[in-house]
Protein backbone atom coordinates (compact mmCIF):
# COMPACT_ATOMS: atom_id res chain seq x y z
CA UNK A 1 0.00 0.00 0.00
CA UNK A 2 1.02 3.28 -0.87
CA UNK A 3 2.27 5.64 1.85
CA UNK A 4 -0.50 7.68 3.64
CA UNK A 5 -1.18 11.10 2.91
CA UNK A 6 -2.34 12.96 5.67
CA UNK A 7 -4.66 15.55 6.05
CA UNK A 8 -2.39 18.05 7.56
CA UNK A 9 1.00 17.61 8.67
CA UNK A 10 2.97 19.91 10.61
CA UNK A 11 6.31 18.41 9.93
CA UNK A 12 7.94 21.12 7.25
CA UNK A 13 6.88 24.01 9.45
CA UNK A 14 7.61 22.72 12.33
CA UNK A 15 11.00 21.69 11.32
CA UNK A 16 11.37 25.35 10.17
CA UNK A 17 10.97 26.81 13.38
CA UNK A 18 12.08 24.43 15.66
CA UNK A 19 14.99 26.22 16.99
CA UNK A 20 13.13 29.56 17.45
CA UNK A 21 10.49 27.56 19.30
CA UNK A 22 12.91 26.33 21.55
CA UNK A 23 14.53 29.05 21.84
CA UNK A 24 11.38 30.98 22.96
CA UNK A 25 10.69 28.47 25.41
CA UNK A 26 13.78 28.85 26.87
CA UNK A 27 13.85 32.48 27.29
CA UNK A 28 10.19 32.08 28.98
CA UNK A 29 10.92 29.61 31.17
CA UNK A 30 14.49 31.58 32.14
CA UNK A 31 12.54 34.77 32.63
CA UNK A 32 9.58 33.37 35.26
CA UNK A 33 6.96 35.06 34.24
CA UNK A 34 4.08 33.19 33.60
CA UNK A 35 0.77 35.04 33.01
CA UNK A 36 0.00 37.98 31.14
CA UNK A 37 3.65 39.25 31.18
CA UNK A 38 5.77 40.48 28.33
CA UNK A 39 5.47 37.81 25.59
CA UNK A 40 1.54 38.70 25.42
CA UNK A 41 1.97 42.20 25.42
CA UNK A 42 5.08 41.29 22.65
CA UNK A 43 2.41 39.58 20.63
CA UNK A 44 -0.57 41.29 20.63
CA UNK A 45 1.74 44.66 19.78
CA UNK A 46 3.03 42.21 16.46
CA UNK A 47 -0.46 40.80 16.01
CA UNK A 48 -1.70 43.93 15.84
CA UNK A 49 0.31 45.11 13.76
CA UNK A 50 -0.02 42.28 11.29
CA UNK A 51 -3.61 42.89 11.32
CA UNK A 52 -3.33 46.35 10.57
CA UNK A 53 -5.57 47.55 13.67
CA UNK A 54 -5.06 49.53 16.52
CA UNK A 55 -4.94 47.05 19.12
CA UNK A 56 -5.29 43.20 19.72
CA UNK A 57 -5.83 41.27 22.93
CA UNK A 58 -4.82 37.80 23.62
CA UNK A 59 -7.08 35.96 24.20
CA UNK A 60 -7.45 32.22 26.17
CA UNK A 61 -9.03 30.77 22.28
CA UNK A 62 -11.46 31.50 19.90
CA UNK A 63 -14.62 30.99 21.26
CA UNK A 64 -13.81 33.01 24.03
CA UNK A 65 -12.47 36.04 21.82
CA UNK A 66 -15.86 36.13 20.32
CA UNK A 67 -17.80 35.73 23.79
CA UNK A 68 -15.47 38.76 24.86
CA UNK A 69 -15.89 40.86 21.89
CA UNK A 70 -19.83 40.50 22.60
CA UNK A 71 -19.52 40.90 25.99
CA UNK A 72 -17.57 44.59 25.46
CA UNK A 73 -20.46 45.44 23.00
CA UNK A 74 -22.95 44.62 25.96
CA UNK A 75 -24.57 42.58 23.91
CA UNK A 76 -27.12 40.51 26.22
CA UNK A 77 -30.71 38.46 26.66
CA UNK A 78 -33.27 38.33 23.99
CA UNK A 79 -30.68 40.32 21.88
CA UNK A 80 -30.50 38.78 18.30
CA UNK A 81 -27.07 38.31 16.83
CA UNK A 82 -27.43 37.44 12.72
CA UNK A 83 -24.76 34.21 11.81
CA UNK A 84 -24.14 32.02 8.75
CA UNK A 85 -26.00 29.03 8.85
CA UNK A 86 -22.96 27.20 7.51
CA UNK A 87 -20.25 27.63 10.52
CA UNK A 88 -18.60 25.87 13.13
CA UNK A 89 -20.98 25.74 16.09
CA UNK A 90 -18.60 28.04 17.76
CA UNK A 91 -19.34 30.76 15.97
CA UNK A 92 -23.14 30.34 17.82
CA UNK A 93 -22.12 29.33 20.67
CA UNK A 94 -20.83 32.57 22.32
CA UNK A 95 -24.02 33.74 21.23
CA UNK A 96 -25.79 31.65 23.67
CA UNK A 97 -22.86 32.52 26.04
CA UNK A 98 -23.91 36.12 26.48
CA UNK A 99 -27.58 34.73 26.50
CA UNK A 100 -28.28 36.65 23.23
CA UNK A 101 -30.35 34.53 19.92
CA UNK A 102 -28.22 33.18 16.88
CA UNK A 103 -30.20 34.01 13.98
CA UNK A 104 -29.05 31.60 11.36
CA UNK A 105 -28.95 33.50 7.88
CA UNK A 106 -28.07 30.61 4.25
CA UNK A 107 -24.47 31.55 2.93
CA UNK A 108 -23.98 32.33 -0.88
CA UNK A 109 -23.79 28.92 -2.95
CA UNK A 110 -20.94 29.51 -4.19
CA UNK A 111 -18.37 30.86 -1.85
CA UNK A 112 -19.98 29.73 0.97
CA UNK A 113 -20.28 33.33 2.91
CA UNK A 114 -22.95 35.07 4.29
CA UNK A 115 -24.01 38.56 2.38
CA UNK A 116 -25.18 41.72 2.72
CA UNK A 117 -28.48 40.84 0.73
CA UNK A 118 -29.04 37.47 2.92
CA UNK A 119 -28.61 39.53 6.11
CA UNK A 120 -30.34 42.50 5.06
CA UNK A 121 -33.90 40.06 5.63
CA UNK A 122 -33.21 38.77 8.35
CA UNK A 123 -33.00 41.75 10.42
CA UNK A 124 -35.62 42.62 13.38
CA UNK A 125 -36.19 45.33 15.89
CA UNK A 126 -34.11 43.29 18.34
CA UNK A 127 -31.11 42.66 15.58
CA UNK A 128 -28.30 44.04 17.72
CA UNK A 129 -25.47 43.09 15.30
CA UNK A 130 -24.06 40.62 12.84
CA UNK A 131 -20.79 37.67 13.18
CA UNK A 132 -19.84 37.20 9.38
CA UNK A 133 -18.01 34.49 9.32
CA UNK A 134 -14.72 34.23 6.58
CA UNK A 135 -15.22 30.78 5.94
CA UNK A 136 -12.28 28.56 5.19
CA UNK A 137 -9.95 31.71 4.32
CA UNK A 138 -11.86 33.66 2.39
CA UNK A 139 -12.92 37.37 2.84
CA UNK A 140 -17.03 38.02 3.11
CA UNK A 141 -18.12 41.28 1.05
CA UNK A 142 -17.45 43.37 3.46
CA UNK A 143 -17.61 46.71 2.49
CA UNK A 144 -21.21 45.97 1.80
CA UNK A 145 -22.17 44.13 5.23
CA UNK A 146 -20.33 47.39 6.80
CA UNK A 147 -22.57 49.60 4.97
CA UNK A 148 -25.78 47.48 5.75
CA UNK A 149 -24.52 47.33 9.10
CA UNK A 150 -23.96 50.92 9.44
CA UNK A 151 -27.96 51.79 8.14
CA UNK A 152 -29.24 49.66 10.83
CA UNK A 153 -27.09 50.69 13.89
CA UNK A 154 -25.81 47.56 14.36
CA UNK A 155 -22.49 46.28 15.36
CA UNK A 156 -19.99 43.64 13.46
CA UNK A 157 -18.47 41.49 14.98
CA UNK A 158 -15.89 39.15 12.16
CA UNK A 159 -15.01 35.83 13.21
CA UNK A 160 -11.91 35.52 11.67
CA UNK A 161 -10.56 31.98 12.70
CA UNK A 162 -10.16 30.72 9.49
CA UNK A 163 -8.79 33.67 7.45
CA UNK A 164 -5.79 35.94 9.09
CA UNK A 165 -4.03 37.53 6.20
CA UNK A 166 -7.04 37.39 3.56
CA UNK A 167 -8.44 40.89 2.87
CA UNK A 168 -11.34 42.04 0.95
CA UNK A 169 -10.67 45.38 -1.51
CA UNK A 170 -7.32 45.10 0.24
CA UNK A 171 -8.30 45.88 3.82
CA UNK A 172 -7.55 42.51 6.07
CA UNK A 173 -10.31 40.53 7.95
CA UNK A 174 -10.36 40.83 11.59
CA UNK A 175 -10.01 44.47 10.63
CA UNK A 176 -13.40 45.32 9.51
CA UNK A 177 -15.51 45.06 12.70
CA UNK A 178 -16.09 46.86 15.78
CA UNK A 179 -14.51 44.27 17.26
CA UNK A 180 -13.37 40.73 16.06
CA UNK A 181 -12.53 37.31 17.79
CA UNK A 182 -10.00 35.06 15.99
CA UNK A 183 -8.10 31.93 16.61
CA UNK A 184 -4.95 30.44 17.46
CA UNK A 185 -5.97 26.79 17.44
CA UNK A 186 -3.05 24.57 16.34
CA UNK A 187 -4.23 23.67 13.15
CA UNK A 188 -5.16 27.32 11.87
CA UNK A 189 -2.99 28.99 9.47
CA UNK A 190 -1.66 30.79 12.16
CA UNK A 191 -1.62 28.10 15.25
CA UNK A 192 -0.02 27.82 18.65
CA UNK A 193 0.71 24.80 20.02
CA UNK A 194 -2.34 24.79 22.19
CA UNK A 195 -5.24 26.78 23.10
CA UNK A 196 -5.00 30.60 22.03
CA UNK A 197 -6.56 33.80 20.34
CA UNK A 198 -7.26 37.43 20.06
CA UNK A 199 -9.58 40.13 19.98
CA UNK A 200 -8.80 43.01 17.78
CA UNK A 201 -10.00 46.89 17.24
CA UNK A 202 -9.31 50.12 16.33
CA UNK A 203 -11.40 51.45 19.54
CA UNK A 204 -9.53 52.00 22.80
CA UNK A 205 -12.22 51.33 25.26
CA UNK A 206 -13.15 48.10 23.39
CA UNK A 207 -9.91 46.75 23.81
CA UNK A 208 -9.46 47.85 27.38
CA UNK A 209 -12.95 46.23 27.96
CA UNK A 210 -11.83 43.10 26.28
CA UNK A 211 -8.37 43.46 28.32
CA UNK A 212 -10.64 44.01 31.69
CA UNK A 213 -12.64 40.95 30.74
CA UNK A 214 -10.18 38.06 30.22
CA UNK A 215 -8.38 38.90 33.47
CA UNK A 216 -11.33 38.42 36.21
CA UNK A 217 -12.90 41.92 35.03
CA UNK A 218 -9.73 43.17 36.63
CA UNK A 219 -7.44 46.07 35.83
CA UNK A 220 -5.51 46.17 38.93
CA UNK A 221 -5.11 42.87 40.69
CA UNK A 222 -7.72 42.61 43.88
CA UNK A 223 -9.75 45.58 42.10
CA UNK A 224 -12.67 44.28 39.64
CA UNK A 225 -14.80 46.21 37.58
CA UNK A 226 -16.74 43.80 35.96
CA UNK A 227 -17.97 40.24 36.29
CA UNK A 228 -15.04 38.76 34.15
CA UNK A 229 -13.23 35.71 33.61
CA UNK A 230 -10.24 33.92 33.53
CA UNK A 231 -9.62 33.86 29.61
CA UNK A 232 -5.97 35.02 29.07
CA UNK A 233 -3.58 33.97 26.35
CA UNK A 234 -0.77 32.16 27.47
CA UNK A 235 2.37 33.38 28.07
CA UNK A 236 4.04 30.46 26.37
CA UNK A 237 1.61 30.40 23.58
CA UNK A 238 1.86 33.82 22.89
CA UNK A 239 6.03 33.44 22.78
CA UNK A 240 5.77 30.48 20.38
CA UNK A 241 2.88 32.30 18.31
CA UNK A 242 5.20 35.56 17.62
CA UNK A 243 7.83 33.06 16.28
CA UNK A 244 5.20 31.83 14.11
CA UNK A 245 3.95 34.63 13.07
CA UNK A 246 7.39 36.12 11.13
CA UNK A 247 6.49 33.05 8.53
CA UNK A 248 2.81 33.70 8.38
CA UNK A 249 2.99 35.25 4.87
CA UNK A 250 5.40 32.93 3.58
CA UNK A 251 3.00 29.98 4.63
CA UNK A 252 0.02 31.57 3.16
CA UNK A 253 1.90 32.13 -0.11
CA UNK A 254 2.65 28.20 -0.22
CA UNK A 255 -1.20 27.63 0.51
CA UNK A 256 -2.22 29.43 -2.17
CA UNK A 257 -0.22 27.63 -4.56
CA UNK A 258 -1.11 24.45 -3.61
CA UNK A 259 -4.76 25.67 -3.77
CA UNK A 260 -3.57 26.72 -7.44
CA UNK A 261 -2.08 23.48 -8.23
CA UNK A 262 -5.25 21.65 -7.00
CA UNK A 263 -7.41 24.01 -9.35
CA UNK A 264 -5.45 23.19 -12.40
CA UNK A 265 -5.42 19.55 -11.56
CA UNK A 266 -9.23 19.16 -10.98
CA UNK A 267 -10.29 21.95 -13.31
CA UNK A 268 -13.28 20.44 -15.45
CA UNK A 269 -13.24 17.18 -13.26
CA UNK A 270 -17.13 16.18 -14.26
CA UNK A 271 -19.29 16.16 -10.76
CA UNK A 272 -16.91 17.94 -8.86
CA UNK A 273 -17.38 21.57 -7.67
CA UNK A 274 -14.03 24.02 -6.90
CA UNK A 275 -13.48 26.41 -4.75
CA UNK A 276 -14.65 30.19 -6.54
CA UNK A 277 -13.32 33.30 -4.96
CA UNK A 278 -15.14 36.58 -5.26
CA UNK A 279 -14.34 39.25 -7.44
CA UNK A 280 -12.23 42.00 -4.97
CA UNK A 281 -11.77 38.85 -2.35
CA UNK A 282 -8.53 37.11 -1.62
CA UNK A 283 -8.27 33.63 0.18
CA UNK A 284 -5.71 32.12 1.99
CA UNK A 285 -7.01 28.58 2.14
CA UNK A 286 -7.43 27.40 5.66
CA UNK A 287 -9.31 24.70 3.63
CA UNK A 288 -9.41 23.59 0.36
CA UNK A 289 -12.99 22.56 -0.27
CA UNK A 290 -14.76 20.85 -3.37
CA UNK A 291 -18.32 19.54 -3.86
CA UNK A 292 -19.90 16.46 -4.83
CA UNK A 293 -23.24 14.77 -4.67
CA UNK A 294 -21.36 11.44 -4.47
CA UNK A 295 -19.09 12.93 -1.31
CA UNK A 296 -19.24 9.87 1.25
CA UNK A 297 -18.23 7.15 -1.16
CA UNK A 298 -15.33 9.91 -2.39
CA UNK A 299 -14.34 10.08 1.22
CA UNK A 300 -14.68 6.24 1.88
CA UNK A 301 -12.29 5.61 -1.61
CA UNK A 302 -9.36 8.48 -0.51
CA UNK A 303 -9.27 6.64 2.89
CA UNK A 304 -8.63 3.54 1.12
CA UNK A 305 -6.00 4.77 -0.88
CA UNK A 306 -4.45 5.98 2.01
CA UNK A 307 -5.21 10.32 1.20
CA UNK A 308 -6.78 11.39 5.01
CA UNK A 309 -9.91 14.14 4.00
CA UNK A 310 -11.82 16.27 6.40
CA UNK A 311 -15.59 16.93 6.01
CA UNK A 312 -16.08 20.39 7.30
CA UNK A 313 -18.69 20.24 8.70
CA UNK A 314 -20.98 17.06 8.50
CA UNK A 315 -23.94 18.69 10.95
CA UNK A 316 -25.05 22.29 10.57
CA UNK A 317 -25.74 24.56 13.79
CA UNK A 318 -29.30 24.52 13.42
CA UNK A 319 -29.50 20.73 13.37
CA UNK A 320 -27.53 20.35 16.57
CA UNK A 321 -29.50 19.19 19.38
CA UNK A 322 -27.25 21.76 21.76
CA UNK A 323 -29.66 23.58 19.29
CA UNK A 324 -32.65 22.13 19.16
CA UNK A 325 -34.72 24.31 21.50
CA UNK A 326 -35.06 27.21 18.40
CA UNK A 327 -37.13 24.46 16.68
CA UNK A 328 -35.66 24.01 13.43
CA UNK A 329 -36.02 21.00 11.69
CA UNK A 330 -34.23 19.37 8.53
CA UNK A 331 -35.18 21.70 5.31
CA UNK A 332 -35.54 25.06 7.48
CA UNK A 333 -31.85 25.63 6.12
CA UNK A 334 -31.66 24.29 2.65
CA UNK A 335 -28.18 25.57 1.43
CA UNK A 336 -26.06 24.81 4.35
CA UNK A 337 -27.14 21.44 4.69
CA UNK A 338 -26.07 20.56 1.27
CA UNK A 339 -23.56 22.25 2.00
CA UNK A 340 -23.11 19.94 4.93
CA UNK A 341 -23.85 16.85 2.50
CA UNK A 342 -21.49 17.56 -0.06
CA UNK A 343 -18.36 19.32 0.93
CA UNK A 344 -15.11 17.70 1.43
CA UNK A 345 -11.46 19.18 2.22
CA UNK A 346 -8.52 17.87 0.60
CA UNK A 347 -5.26 17.33 2.47
CA UNK A 348 -3.41 20.93 2.08
CA UNK A 349 -0.66 22.24 4.17
CA UNK A 350 2.48 24.74 4.15
CA UNK A 351 5.41 22.23 2.47
CA UNK A 352 2.97 19.80 0.68
CA UNK A 353 4.79 19.15 -2.49
CA UNK A 354 2.97 19.08 -6.23
CA UNK A 355 2.96 15.73 -6.80
CA UNK A 356 1.13 14.88 -3.11
CA UNK A 357 -1.32 17.27 -4.91
CA UNK A 358 -1.41 15.33 -8.01
CA UNK A 359 -1.46 12.03 -6.10
CA UNK A 360 -4.97 12.97 -4.36
CA UNK A 361 -6.31 14.89 -8.16
CA UNK A 362 -5.45 11.58 -9.64
CA UNK A 363 -7.42 9.71 -7.38
CA UNK A 364 -10.48 12.27 -7.23
CA UNK A 365 -10.32 11.70 -10.80
CA UNK A 366 -10.66 8.44 -11.05
CA UNK A 367 -13.15 7.72 -8.29
CA UNK A 368 -15.18 10.22 -9.97
CA UNK A 369 -15.11 9.19 -14.13
CA UNK A 370 -16.71 6.35 -13.09
CA UNK A 371 -19.47 8.29 -11.83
Amino acid sequence: MTDLLPFVSFEHSNRQIKAEILSAFEAFFDQRNYVLGPAVEQFEQEYAAFNQVKYSVGISNGLDALHIALRALGITEDDEVIVPSNTYIATALAVSYVGAVPVFVEPDKATYNITATGISAAITPKTKAVMPVHLYGQSCEMEAIMALAAKHSLFVIEDNAQAQGASYKGKLTGSWGNVNGTSFYPGKNLGALGDAGAVTTNDAQLAKKAATLRNYGSQKKYHNEEIGYNMRLDECQAAFLSVKLKYLSEWTAQRQQIAAWYDEALHGVSGLILPVTAAQATHVYHLYVVRTPHRDELLKYLLNQNIQCLIHYPIPPHLQQAYSGLGFTKGSFPVAEELAATCLSLPLWPGMQQKQVARVAAAVKEFLSNR
